[in-house]
């Protein structure tokens, strides 16, 4: 909500990051090849990004920090972004969708990793402008899971070298998608360990991980649902953008969306049921301390009942002068709370 409140009021098209600033200056990279060569270079002043409009080559133009919104403005100047599309790119909030334009297409998507060190999973917004000959990236720092197609390209692998802007933007988009099944199968691995703590020794800590687990499948399903939508205007947009022999790699991608929505609607009804076996079993503690507290409670019933009736005072009880009396009701008593406990058992309630 407080980030909402940055933003509320202002004009379309004020850029104000809502973000945290994650690296201390904005970086700026810029890889530009063709079949025949590539060649990657940090760019010191946003001019040398320009010939990537006139030039036949493909470049890829990557920003790592979304703070400096005055080096994005500059940066959308020079490729003729619409505001609104500059605006979309600082708010970190933005659900994933695609614009189409007609010089270039905006995405916007949630790269998600996991961090092994914490245990906990890790978002960013990836913001992506794809136009002719150009892919511009802009991330909200540095890393990403991008490494094995700046090596593809580097190294002349596959068919990268030999496609458009396009097939870059598809790999893109391809690579994040491919990086949410590592992510899955890491909470597939938290949900069995849970599973068996479960079953094993439920604790209050148990709830807390459930919940956190259940927090993060909620996000995850915001991040990939709307995925969906995505390729599905990439592969069917009339925008010439995306050319078609890329579009037959992109039903892949579909198919990939597929699987990872349907894996967490697994996870999903997983995680409810791990919440139900919790308080089941919370339940199930509970109902067996009150059943021995019941059973110790009803053995001391008829032994509270003797000792009142000898606890009366009454000067003419003929067992109060015997000389044996007080070891008899002891004995008495011992063997109805000896005999109860053999009731108990034979009927299993002990």
């Amino acid at each position: 909500m407080r980030r909402k409140a940055k933003i509320a009021g202002q004009p379309p098209g004020t850029m104000v990051f809502t973000g945290e600033k994650k690296v201390e200056n904005a970086r700026v990279t810029m890889i530009e090849y063709d079949e025949s060569f590539s060649e990657e270079k940090e760019v010191q002043n946003v001019e040398e990004c320009v010939p990537a409009k006139k030039k036949s080559s493909v470049y890829w133009i990557n920003m790592d920090g979304l703070h400096d919104t005055r080096l994005i403005e500059t940066l959308g100047e020079s490729f003729g972004l619409h505001p609104l599309v500059l605006e979309d790119i600082v708010n970190i909030d933005q659900r994933p969708k695609i614009d189409e334009f007609e010089e270039y297409l905006f995405i916007v998507l949630k790269m998600i990793m996991y961090q092994n060190d914490r245990g906990k999973i890790d978002t960013e917004q990836v913001s992506l402008v794809v136009g002719k000959n150009f892919v511009i990236s802009f991330q909200e720092r540095e890393g990403d899971v991008f490494g094995q197609i700046r090596e593809r390209i580097h190294m002349a692998k596959g068919r990268i070298r030999k496609m458009g802007a396009d097939y870059l933007a598809y790999a893109l988009v391809d690579a994040i998608i491919d990086h949410y099944f590592e992510v899955l199968e890491k909470t597939g691995e938290q949900l069995e360990a849970l599973e068996e703590e479960l079953l094993s020794d439920p604790r209050p800590e148990t709830s807390a991980k459930i919940h956190g687990t259940k927090r993060d499948l909620i996000y995850l399903r915001k991040s990939v649902w709307p995925l969906r939508e995505i390729i599905g205007n990439l592969e069917r947009g009339e925008s010439g953008i995306m050319k078609s022999t890329t579009r037959v790699f992109l039903r892949d991608v579909y198919d990939h969306t597929i699987q990872v929505i349907d894996t967490l609607e697994t996870y999903r009804d997983m995680i409810s049921g791990l919440l139900e076996t919790y308080l089941s079993s919370i339940s199930n503690k509970m109902n067996e301390v009150m059943k021995v507290l019941t059973l110790i409670a009803t053995i001391f019933i008829p032994l509270t009942f003797i000792a009142g009736i000898y606890g009366m005072n009454f000067q003419r009880m003929p067992e109060l002068g015997w000389r044996w009396g007080y070891f008899t009701v002891l004995i008495v008593m011992g063997c109805i709370g000896v005999a109860m406990l053999i009731i108990f058992k034979k009927r299993r309630w002990l």
